[in-house]
């Protein structure tokens, strides 16, 4: 059977969900690691709760079917597992802190597979974002377990640097994409 479409399934060469899903997890983990950091005043990490159920939730793990779809497993197998998080995170509000630093702790557990998986493959901007995305869980975790709040803004500020990588990631695809040469690097 061919694995060709025609007709109304038809689809571009190219389409590809990668640049939609480094851009909603960058976004989310951008203004989360801000509002966790109390950076801005009188923004808290519960104002983030829409964004990251519908942009890091929703969003991205459309976006990670899309990838799945057509035959991309890392990036389709990341953001549908971050999309999970972020829905998951979004709605556990009032968790006890054993309880969410164990949910931290286990996500982890996949930032760190993605981060190992790709390692070779995503260059600078893929041990950036799934690195310090590691990093950052793992002093959620940390911090949650221990009601350090202080580990707490540690860890906004390491997801933030993680979500501008992100966002990067998805600028530069674009660019490059729309401009029909490399005019930001991407390794």
């Amino acid at each position: 059977m061919s694995n060709v479409a025609t007709g109304a399934d038809a689809r571009p060469a190219g389409a590809d969900a990668g640049p939609l899903g480094y851009l909603a997890l960058g976004l989310t983990l951008l203004a989360y690691g801000l509002l966790s950091t109390g950076a801005l005043s009188g923004a808290g990490v519960k104002d983030a709760v829409s964004l990251t159920h519908l942009v890091g939730g929703i969003a991205l793990f459309v976006a990670g079917l899309w990838q799945l779809h057509v035959g991309e497993g890392f990036t389709g197998t990341a953001f549908t597992g971050l999309g999970a998080f972020w829905a998951t995170w979004s709605t556990a509000e009032g968790a006890g802190k054993n309880a969410a630093g164990l949910f931290l702790l286990l996500w982890a557990l996949l930032a760190l597979t993605l981060t190992l998986a790709g390692w070779n493959s995503g260059g600078w901007l893929g041990r950036a974002v799934y690195g310090l995305l590691t990093v950052s869980l793992l002093l959620g975790a940390v911090a949650a377990f221990g009601d350090s709040s202080g580990l707490g803004k540690l860890a906004g500020w390491v997801a933030a640097v993680s979500g501008l990588a992100s966002w990067y990631w998805a600028t530069a695809s674009l660019t490059n994409s729309g401009w029909g040469r490399a005019a930001l690097p991407l390794k």
